[in-house]
């Protein structure tokens, strides 16, 4: 029997914040927002990566691991408890300890019907000036994850993850709709002149390909703002402009720069189907001449 149309349009809502230094504050911003965001229609909302405090990984300091709570534990509850109250899927960036030493940058998902689904960890960790989250951060070992909510399938990756055309293919072929990517992406003041404009094409670019290649929708949903480096002198611009790019690569919706945002937009499921018949990536994979891609390198 063929699907009515109107039964594959969903609401996603994208909530871009700008961090305070108080994580509480930052806690009770995020869930205000998503309750913005379920008041304008959303069915799913996705939160930036790490909301809960600033950028701690611009520095390597032992005090920062303080911020971080057993997942599912006391912050993953509120947001069951908000999903129970709204309705909504809700897509949380948390700070996970496993145990002394041992950490991850995880997202949570939990569903207004089904409570706690799960999480993934993320499996690519940069090493960059500003960003030592190697310091922090075990690389995943969960695989990548397809939730089954309510409203859509949803691949959950994490900022650097979203340089990867395999991390988004494996998602999609996990039976992903809609992959998102939580974030913490800028802009190092004293380049911004030179290599700023380069550096968010370059961003937005990739991820769009991600859309078109898999014939899915991508959502990337930054921070805004300065944050300074708590260990020394400069800081991140925080560049914003969160996004969705539909399965043609479309951008479908963009936040502002430098200002906080709750935008939900309207996201047809079916479009997918379409795209994948006029499109057939999947079809005309070789999957017979792939063997090599995990190999390190050609030589």
């Amino acid at each position: 029997m063929a699907t009515n149309k109107k039964d594959q349009i969903i609401n996603f809502g994208l909530v871009q914040m700008r961090m305070a230094e108080d994580p509480e504050d930052n806690l009770s911003r995020a869930i205000a927002a998503c309750r913005e965001a379920a008041a304008k229609g959303a069915q799913i909302v996705c939160l930036p990566e790490l909301f809960q405090s600033r950028y701690f990984c611009q520095s390597q300091d032992d005090r920062f691991f303080d911020l971080a709570e057993p997942v599912p534990g006391p912050i993953t509850e509120q947001f069951v408890e908000l999903a129970d109250e709204t309705g909504l899927v809700i897509i949380a960036s948390l700070f996970e300890v496993r145990t002394a030493g041992l950490y991850h940058n995880t997202v949570v998902v939990v569903d207004g019907e089904h409570g706690y689904l799960g999480k993934y960890r993320k499996m690519h960790i940069p090493d960059d000036p500003r960003y030592y989250e190697k310091y922090y951060f075990t690389p995943g070992d969960l695989g990548f994850k397809v939730f089954d909510t309510s409203p859509a399938k949803l691949g959950t990756l994490i900022c650097w993850d979203q340089w990867y055309p395999e991390a988004a293919r494996l998602t999609a072929m996990r039976g992903a709709q809609i992959l998102t990517y939580p974030t913490a992406i800028g802009w190092h003041p004293e380049e911004k002149s030179t290599h700023g404009a380069a550096q968010h094409a370059a961003w937005e670019t990739i991820q769009r390909s991600h859309a078109i290649a898999n014939g899915c929708y991508v959502v990337a949903v930054n921070r805004c703002g300065f944050e300074p480096d708590p260990a020394s002198d400069g800081g991140i611009e925080f560049w914003g402009q969160s996004f969705v790019a539909g399965p043609d690569g479309e951008v479908l919706v963009r936040a502002p720069v430098d200002a906080e945002a709750v935008l939900v937009v309207e996201l047809d499921l079916s479009a997918i189907a379409r795209q994948r018949h006029g499109w057939p990536f999947f079809r005309d994979r070789r999957i017979d001449a792939y063997g090599k891609l995990v190999e390190r390198f050609g030589d």
